[in-house]
Formats: C-alpha cells, sequence, structure tokens
C-alpha cells in the first residue's frame, strides 16, 4: 500500500517542483486555506505552544502569529519540493549568504578546520543546506532521523543530498564524525529536536522547562570542534539568508551545559526576533521535567 500511495503521489510532487514561483506561491495560498481552515492541522498544538511561550501577547497577536505561520509552513513544505529540479543559480540566489558569513568558512578552510554547525527548524533550514554544500569547500554533513516510510525517505534523502550534502543517521553520529576527523567538514545538529527526558540538559527556553540534546556539546568537547551557530532569516516570501556566527572556538575546556545554554539562547533569541518562522506545529514540549 505504501508503495502504492509512493507512486501515485510522486509524479504530482515533481510536477509541484517545476511550477514556477509564482505559481508555486499561488499554490501555498490554497494549501493554506485549506490546512488551516478546513483540516486545522495541529491547530491546538499550535496555539498551545504559542501562548505558553509568549504569555505576555494578547490573543488577537498569537492568533496573527499563528496564521502567519501556517503561511510560513505551507510555503517551506512547497518549498522543499522545488529542491527536486531548482536550479544551482537559482538556489544560490533564493538562499544567499549574509555579509562575513562566507568569510568566516573560509577563514575556517584556511586554517584546514572543520566545525559543528547548530541551528534550529527556524526558516528554510532544508535550503540552507543546499546553498552551504554549492558554495563551501567543506563537505557538509547533516544528522538527520529517517523517515518511517521507506519510500518517502528515499525521496527526502535524495532532495537532501542532490547538491552534495551528505547525511548520518543520528545514532551513527559520533561513529561517522570520527571516521570523517581527517576530512575538512562541517556537521550540522538541528538543536531543537525532542531528546529523551531522562538524558537531556533541562533549560529555561522560550519561557517553559525544555529538554536540550546533550550529544551536540558532549561531541563538540571530545573531538574540540569550533561550534557556529546559523540563522536562516526570510527576507521575502521565497528569499532566505542565512548568517553564521561563532558561539565558541575550543568547546574542549568549557563547563558543562555552556555549549547547549549558548546555542539554546542564541535560538531563542532568533524566535523572539520573528516566531512565525520557526516550527510551532512540533512537539516541543511533550515531556515533562524529571523531578529529582
Amino acid at each position: 500500500m505504501a508503495a502504492l500511495t509512493y507512486f501515485l503521489v510522486i509524479p504530482f510532487i515533481y510536477l509541484l517542483s517545476l511550477l514556477p514561483f509564482p505559481v508555486l506561491y499561488l499554490f501555498s495560498n490554497f494549501v493554506y486555506a485549506v490546512l488551516y481552515y478546513i483540516i486545522g492541522y495541529r491547530k491546538k498544538v499550535v496555539l498551545e505552544n504559542l501562548r505558553n511561550s509568549f504569555p505576555e501577547k494578547s490573543e488577537a497577536e498569537i492568533k496573527r502569529i499563528c496564521k502567519a505561520y501556517y503561511h510560513y509552513l505551507c510555503d517551506l513544505f512547497l518549498e522543499t519540493f522545488k529542491t527536486l529540479t531548482i536550479s544551482k543559480e537559482a538556489m544560490i540566489r533564493h538562499c544567499s549568504f549574509a555579509p562575513g558569513t562566507m568569510e568566516l568558512f573560509e577563514r575556517f578552510e584556511k586554517e584546514n578546520k572543520s566545525a559543528i554547525l547548530v541551528l534550529g527548524h527556524y526558516g528554510n533550514w532544508e535550503w540552507a543546506g543546499n546553498t552551504f554544500s554549492l558554495l563551501c569547500k567543506h563537505q557538509l554533513y547533516v544528522i538527520y532521523h529517517p523517515i518511517g516510510n521507506k519510500f518517502f525517505d528515499d525521496l527526502m534523502f535524495k532532495m537532501r543530498t542532490r547538491f552534495g550534502t551528505k547525511l548520518i543517521t543520528m545514532k551513527n553520529t559520533f561513529r561517522e564524525m570520527l571516521a570523517n576527523r581527517n576530512e575538512l567538514s562541517m556537521t550540522a545538529f538541528i538543536a531543537d529536536q525532542t531528546p529523551s527526558s531522562q538524558n537531556a540538559y533541562w533549560t529555561k527556553f522560550l519561557n517553559q522547562d525544555t529538554p536540550v540534546f546533550r550529544g551536540t556539546e558532549i561531541i563538540a568537547k571530545k573531538l574540540d570542534s569550533p561550534v557556529v551557530y546559523i540563522t536562516i532569516n526570510k527576507i521575502k516570501r521565497g528569499y532566505y539568508q542565512m548568517q553564521a556566527e561563532v558561539l565558541c572556538e575550543h568547546p574542549a575546556g568549557t563547563a558543562d551545559g555552556v555549549i547547549s545554554e549558548l546555542h539554546t539562547r542564541r535560538l531563542e533569541k532568533d524566535i523572539i526576533a520573528c516566531p512565525e518562522i520557526w516550527l510551532w506545529s512540533h512537539r516541543r514540549w511533550k515531556h515533562k521535567k524529571p523531578v529529582t
């Protein structure tokens, strides 16, 4: 059944990816109307997350952000499919580097230094990986969770690796990074996943007790790899700009929790500045902090 669904859907997905951007966004407007007003996809989760994160905001403001988020989510969904057929030139045009970002990566290249990239589900993170692989000399590795449906997992794998990015499954992260330690590379961690509550680093994030995946910090300290935070700002519809900022040059000497706090606080700052382009339908706070 899954295979049949895939072979019925895949031609439609390719057709969507071939649409010119103005037509693609007209279709996105239609999908938004269906998703928000008719289906109400995870609307209760989104509103609860927004209210808990911004208790100071009025209900009218919460609903405004909620609507803006669903517009962004529909655009993001279709932009991801666009990766199947978009040209290299168009990819770089639609997701560019902010001033100083290329210079930072070139400095690491001259120093023959690999690094760890941390980012959240903020802006178009899929396009950011494509642009990095097209413009930078470092080999980009992205840590990911395979999708349960093998056919759609293969499709996402194809989209994510089309421009040279390589993927590492989360369970193999440290082993693969050790194997690649003599290669000039950048390894990207999505920092706002939901880890097991027992093994997580707990902190306050957006006004709530939040578990943070410890692996990013542990690996950065073991390898003493610089930690670079990536922001992906939305400039206008269909256009994003990636900005890189060094959080810590030498993690090995830092105290427990420092790296986790640095990238969590930086992501929080971005979300507060532009809340509608973060993944609010993700069940980020489904775990409660263990009682000690």
